[in-house]
C-alpha cells in the first residue's frame, strides 16, 4: 500500500488533501464552485484534468518503478484519472483496476484506459460506461466493506454486544470520516422522536465534533458519541435508522444491513449529485432541511428492515485483482 499523494506532492497534494481539511469546514461554497470547476463544466473539466497529469505523472511513475507491481489498483479518484490516461497513452504497460466507492459524480473515478472498473454499487455501472467507454470490463463486488457485513446479525445480538438498549429505537448519526455537516441538528431532531431510547453519533475521525457532542448533550444519557470505529457491522445491525451526510460507503452499509438510510446535513460539491442518485434509484430519503428531517424519520422507522440481498452473492475486488495480475504475468515473455 502507498500513498500516491505523497508521492506526487506539490500543487496536486495540496489541492486534493490538505485543502479539503478547511474548505469541507469553512469555506463550503468554494468546494461548490470547485466541483463544478474541476467536475461538472466540460472545458474546465477537461483543462483540470490535462493539467492533473501534467503534474502528476512524474510522481507516479517513480512510485511505480520502486515499487514494481503486476498491477495498480486506485482507492482515489484523482490518481485513477492519472493513471488511465498513462495507461491509453502506452506510457504505463501493467493493468490498472480503478476501486470506486461513490454511487455517482464519478469522473475522475472512472476514467478511459483503465482496464477494470469495480464499483460498490450495481447503479452505478451506467455512468461509468459513459465516462470509460466499452473497452474495459465493469463490475460489481464486495470488499470494500468488512467482511462480517455479509454475514446475517440480529439486532438483538448487535445491541448487546455494543451496550444498546434491548428496547425502543436506535438512531444512528453520521458525518461520515469528516464528520462534517449539521451532525448537532440531527441528533436534536431524533431526540424528538417518540420511542427512541438512543442515539449515537458517529464521529468519525472528528475529535473537535466528538468533543463537541460530549459537550453539548453530556447530560442526556440517550445520547451516546462514538470516536473512530471498526465496529460498523454491528452499529448497522444494531441501528433503526441511519442519518447520514456524506453518502458513501457508510449509506452501502447500511443497505446491506437493512437499515434505511437519510441523507441529510451536507449536500455540497459531489455529495449534491449523490443525494440525487440516491432519489433516482430509491436507495436513500434525502431532505434538504432540519424541518423535513423528523418526518424523513418517522418514515423511515414505519418501515420494516429490508436486508438488500443482491449484495450476498456478488464476486469479490480480490478476484478480479488477482485474475489482471495472472494476465500480466502470462503476457511477460519469459
Amino acid at each position: 500500500m502507498e500513498d500516491a499523494l505523497a508521492a506526487i506532492g506539490g500543487i496536486v497534494k495540496l489541492m486534493s488533501d490538505d485543502a479539503a481539511a478547511v474548505v469541507f469546514f469553512r469555506f463550503q461554497a468554494i468546494w461548490d464552485f470547485g466541483f463544478w470547476f474541476v467536475a461538472e463544466f466540460g472545458p474546465t473539466r477537461r483543462f483540470t484534468q490535462a493539467m492533473l497529469t501534467r503534474q502528476s505523472t512524474p510522481g507516479l511513475l517513480s512510485l511505480i518503478e520502486h515499487t514494481r507491481p503486476d498491477v495498480v489498483v486506485s482507492t482515489y479518484p484523482n490518481v485513477t484519472e492519472v493513471l488511465g490516461r498513462l495507461r491509453r497513452s502506452g506510457r504505463l504497460e501493467i493493468p490498472v483496476i480503478a476501486a470506486i466507492t461513490d454511487l455517482a459524480a464519478l469522473d475522475y473515478w472512472a476514467s478511459r484506459g483503465v482496464d477494470v472498473h469495480l464499483v460498490t454499487h450495481p447503479e452505478s455501472i451506467p455512468e461509468v460506461r459513459r465516462i470509460a467507454g466499452d473497452a474495459g470490463e465493469v463490475h460489481c463486488v464486495h470488499g470494500f466493506s468488512l467482511p462480517e457485513f455479509r454475514v446475517p446479525m440480529a439486532a438483538e445480538r448487535a445491541r448487546g454486544l455494543l451496550g444498546l438498549p434491548p428496547s425502543g429505537w436506535v438512531v444512528l448519526v453520521s458525518g461520515g470520516g469528516w464528520g462534517v455537516g449539521d451532525v448537532i441538528g440531527a441528533i436534536e431532531e431524533a431526540l424528538q422522536l417518540k420511542g427512541v431510547t438512543q442515539v449515537v453519533c458517529l464521529c468519525g475521525y472528528n475529535e473537535s465534533l466528538l468533543r463537541r457532542v460530549v459537550a453539548t448533550f453530556g447530560s442526556d444519557r440517550r445520547v451516546r458519541a462514538e470516536g473512530f470505529t471498526d465496529r460498523m457491522p454491528e452499529w448497522m445491525a444494531a441501528g433503526d435508522v441511519l442519518v447520514h451526510s456524506t453518502c458513501g460507503l457508510t449509506v452501502l452499509e447500511a443497505l446491506m444491513r437493512g437499515c434505511p438510510a437519510v441523507s441529510y446535513g451536507w449536500g455540497r460539491g459531489h455529495i449534491r449529485r449523490n443525494d440525487e442518485a440516491l432519489r433516482r434509484f430509491g436507495l436513500a430519503e434525502v431532505v434538504a432541511t432540519r424541518g423535513e428531517l423528523r418526518p424523513a424519520l418517522e418514515r423511515a422507522l414505519a418501515r420494516p428492515r429490508r436486508p438488500d440481498p443482491r449484495f450476498a452473492d456478488l464476486p469479490s475486488a480480490a478476484s478480479f485483482v488477482l485474475a489482471a495480475g495472472d494476465r500480466a504475468q502470462q503476457a511477460t515473455p519469459a
